[in-house]
């Protein structure tokens, strides 16, 4: 009697192994045995990292109907027939690379307007605007983005006198990299009518000289928009135009999804048209910006899911807390140590937070929030909690909400494990670490560094990473967030005091920032982040093997192909 249940165990057993077995085998292989099965596309030759526990590299991949129908070895994949078959010749493919953080309006816009990226000193800047300059009429705005002073001599801020003196017959609007801060001349503070008697406004500052009271031109955060509202707004063909720009560039270097950190009512108008006119071949996740009238709107009329064959998402609100490190705006428990008289500032008051939030988790709506100061984020991580007990998980639309910490930046290591605890999720962009690490220590002091980008912590504490690019703030290339990721160093290949090298992750890990990850914080772990049977034929095809290639060779890869739907969006 006492043999009987453990008969009934080994039994048991076998039969799981023949399942296993036949699991393993896949439904469409069996059937391709029987008969050569028509797919779409077969991918051979490859050096496939799927991301999938249960088969990790692979040869072959086949598709159809826009899904993955195999995935194995080349000699199997001869057993079904395709009108297109692409010989990979070994380059390495990974499941289609995801931006969980990027601004698309912003990547078009730089590449229309004076894109100021790389100019390395103050007259380098002066340059460029100078001969901006001589190709614009008097009296029209020249605006642009992309400055930073980091690595200027000295690193401080331009200022209006150095602008009027190269631009006496335009209003000058320029946006730092970051797009928390812009610089204005002088023609333009007067258009807005700023002066040394103008008060900051909430959640921003206009700088003025320590001296005079004047103000310097700069502006940070809520300050930029008392010149922006002036500016000409671009038409709707010249924002349909940017879009459509940044999209083209996110294809080419090998982005299949993007998840757009924030739109107004506006720009979701163009989203749509350019759906609607069969222009978009990415997978677009958008958010809708508040508190306000649109995040209103929004809570109204509920989520889109999957709209345009699985290419549209819109569940989440944006909330943008605190400024940038680098322009002194975000958000510190303690004031910063180069300018003890401030600790930044809340760009949004806790109190208009609250309603929405519970409003969001009852309506299933995610909630993703800019928080990059260490203030900001315990206050943030404060209101998700509090939201959450007002709003238990029964008075849920989704029960697991999935709510998001933008940047989260610089956290005091208290702070860390409560992101786990609460179930929110870091989205990070590792790049910013390997260019604010040269100024942090100035802002921060080496104390507060111990919180400061900390990708390691935040996987050891059991939460997950989806990572980004922030773009256009940063360059937006994912071999170069691969790659501070896991070197956690400069693309020189420096790495200074209190950069902290232990926080860098795996490639592994790395992968997943990119791929599973970002797929489990848009709700989509069923549909893509990896490389197997059933899932989103979505694939970015690379120059070298980034598993395995010394650090440096990684910014040095380029994409050769992104297959989005089985349908190849871009080759080299």
């Amino acid at each position: 009697m006492k043999a009987r249940p453990f008969l009934s165990v080994v039994i048991a057993c076998l039969c799981g192994f023949a399942v296993q077995m036949s699991v393993g085998e896949e439904p469409a292989l069996s059937e391709a045995k029987r008969r050569r099965m028509d797919v779409d596309l077969i991918l051979v030759n490859g050096n496939v990292y799927t991301v999938n526990e249960r088969q990790p590299h692979a040869e072959a991949v086949t598709v159809k109907n826009g899904r993955i129908a195999f995935v194995g070895l080349n000699e199997d994949a001869k057993k079904f027939h395709a009108t297109q078959v692409v010989d990979l010749h070994g380059k390495t493919v990974v499941p289609g690379l995801t931006d969980s953080h990027c601004h698309i309006f912003g990547i078009g816009e730089r590449e229309m307007n004076l894109n100021l990226e790389g100019t390395n000193t103050l007259e380098d800047f002066l340059v460029k605007v100078k001969a901006r300059v001589a190709q614009t009429a008097p009296g029209k705005w020249i605006t642009g983005r992309g400055w930073i002073e980091t690595f200027w001599k000295p690193p401080q801020f331009p200022t209006r006198t150095d602008l009027d003196k190269i631009t006496p017959g335009n209003p000058v609007f320029l946006t730092r990299a970051d797009g928390h801060a812009a610089v204005a001349n002088s023609a333009a503070l007067n258009i807005a009518k700023i002066d040394k008697n103008t008060p900051s406004p909430f959640g921003g500052e206009i700088l003025k000289d320590k001296t005079t009271g004047e103000p310097t031109g700069m502006l940070l955060d809520n300050a930029m928009e008392l010149v922006a509202k002036n500016i000409p707004k671009p038409t709707e063909t010249e924002r349909e135009q940017a879009f459509l720009l940044g999209i083209d560039r996110e294809i080419k270097l090998g982005w299949c999804e993007i998840q757009n950190a924030g739109s107004d009512a506006n720009n979701i108008k163009i989203i749509r048209k350019c759906f609607d006119d069969g222009k978009v071949k990415l997978r677009f996740i958008n958010a809708v910006y508040g508190p306000g009238a649109d995040a209103q709107n929004f809570l109204r009329e509920g989520s889109t899911i999957n709209a345009y064959d699985h290419r549209f998402t819109q569940r989440t609100i944006k909330v943008i807390f605190d400024g940038a490190l680098g322009s002194r705006g975000a958000a510190l428990l303690k004031p910063y140590r180069d300018a003890p008289d401030t600790s930044g500032y809340l760009t949004e008051k806790p109190e208009d937070l609250v309603p929405m939030f519970e409003e969001a988790l009852r309506r299933g709506i995610q909630v993703e929030t800019h928080a990059i100061g260490d203030r900001a984020n315990r206050l943030i991580l404060d209101l998700y909690q509090q939201a959450f007990k007002a709003a238990p998980p029964e008075q849920r639309k989704i029960r697991e909400p999935r709510w998001r910490v933008e940047h989260a930046q610089i956290v005091d290591p208290a702070d860390i494990p409560r992101f786990a605890k609460l179930g929110v999720i870091p989205s990070m962009q590792p790049s910013h670490a390997i260019s604010d690490l040269f100024f942090a220590p100035a802002r921060l002091g080496m104390d507060r560094l111990a919180g400061a980008y900390v990708w390691q912590s935040f996987l050891k504490s059991g939460a997950i990473i989806c990572g980004g690019s922030d773009a256009p703030v940063e360059r937006g290339e994912p071999m170069i967030e691969f790659y501070a990721a896991i070197s956690r160093k400069s693309m020189k290949g420096f790495s200074g005091e209190g950069w902290h090298p232990e926080q860098a992750v795996s490639r592994e890990d790395a992968l997943k920032m990119f791929t599973l990850w970002p797929a489990y914080a848009a709700f989509e772990e069923k549909d893509k982040g990896k490389i197997d049977i059933g899932m989103l034929a979505d694939f970015t095809v690379l120059s070298n093997d980034i598993m395995k290639i010394p650090d440096p060779e990684i910014l040095k890869t380029h994409c050769e192909m992104t297959i989005i739907g089985g349908k190849i969006a871009y080759q080299k």
